[in-house]
């Protein structure tokens, strides 16, 4: 098989496959995923060249880091990155977001991940005044210094508090939804990135699944999913579900969408491709639950150029 492409994520120096393993689903939030089943779809990355996983500190509570910890120690040979997320388990106000709270959200993180040094941390879309703020910085800054983290990113929702984070000389890569549907970061968001040697990381890369064509109008999720509970922004930013576009909009577009694909390539396969080949793009991260998902995705790593159309919702940051 031919090896998955690797890219630099910027300021870290490491190099991750350009498609990714996001962890999201392993925490329980799109509905329960059993232990073995878990491991099953880490172990399926892997065989298929993926070298970068994608965790945070608050999916399932812990759970995603402890699954990853686990796996890992069972498979030293995997050369895996992890880049986990922190800040969400705590009221969002800017207040908490101080050196003694980093060390106690790190602390726990390591432990979950069984490492003493943990990869690369993301503030986990923190209130937008916490991009701007000296004191944050410095205080990731001596995370890197004590040797709990190797280096430090961000997740953002807005194009705005990616631009802003860019600009800091520590920040190595910015995490950011895109696809098909929500294209306005590529108007400035990734030459930003690209001129300043930041990396960017894709998430929300089917729209909660809409991309793949698999859904219909009529398409019910379970009451744990988060696309049954969230998508109005109930518990938390709305953009995190579906790309923040209303549910049948989304379902109609997707099928437009899914008619761009080259022959043999699924529309997932052809949504992926096209943020892959997008300039300033590191790696993108869908998530799965099952070893089918985590093996569809193979194929828009190794796949040719797609139409660089674009599609629908361009308001949508």
């Amino acid at each position: 098989m031919i090896p998955m492409e690797q890219r630099t994520l910027g300021r870290t120096g490491r190099d991750v496959s350009v498609v990714g393993q996001g962890t999201w689903q392993l925490g329980g939030d799109w509905g329960e995923v059993a232990e073995d089943d878990a491991f099953d779809v880490l172990d399926a990355a892997v065989a298929s060249g993926v070298t970068f996983f994608d965790t945070a500190d608050v999916y399932g509570d812990g759970r995603s880091e402890q699954l990853i910890g686990r796996y890992l120690k069972n498979r030293p040979d995997a050369d895996v990155f992890v880049a986990t997320k922190m800040g969400r388990r705590a009221d969002q106000v800017p207040e908490n977001y101080v050196l003694d709270n980093f060390r106690a959200w790190n602390d726990r993180s390591r432990a979950n991940l069984g490492t003493d040094t943990l990869d690369l941390v993301q503030l986990h879309c923190p209130p937008s005044s916490v991009y701007s703020s000296d004191a944050v910085y410095d205080a990731l800054d001596t995370l890197v210094a004590e040797e709990r983290i190797a280096a430090y990113a961000v997740s953002v929702e807005t194009c705005a508090e990616a631009l802003t984070a860019i600009a800091r000389p520590g920040v190595a890569s910015v995490q950011i939804i895109l696809n098909p549907f929500r294209l306005k970061p590529l108007d400035e968001v990734l030459p930003a990135a690209a001129a300043a040697g930041v990396g960017i990381i894709a998430r929300v890369p089917l729209a909660s699944g809409l991309l793949s064509g698999k859904y219909t109008k009529d398409t019910v999720f379970g009451p744990e999913d988060h696309r049954t509970y969230n998508r109005h922004g109930e518990a938390f930013d709305q953009g995190e579900t579906f790309s923040g576009i209303d549910y049948a909009t989304g379902v109609a577009a997707a099928a437009e969408f899914a008619e761009l694909a080259p022959q043999g390539a699924t529309p997932a396969q052809t949504a992926l491709r096209w943020i892959i080949q997008q300039p300033g793009v590191t790696s993108v991260i869908p998530g799965a639950r099952s070893v089918e998902q985590t093996r569809a995705p193979d194929g828009a790593a190794r796949g040719g150029p797609v139409p660089h159309k674009k599609h629908v919702c361009r308001g949508v940051e």
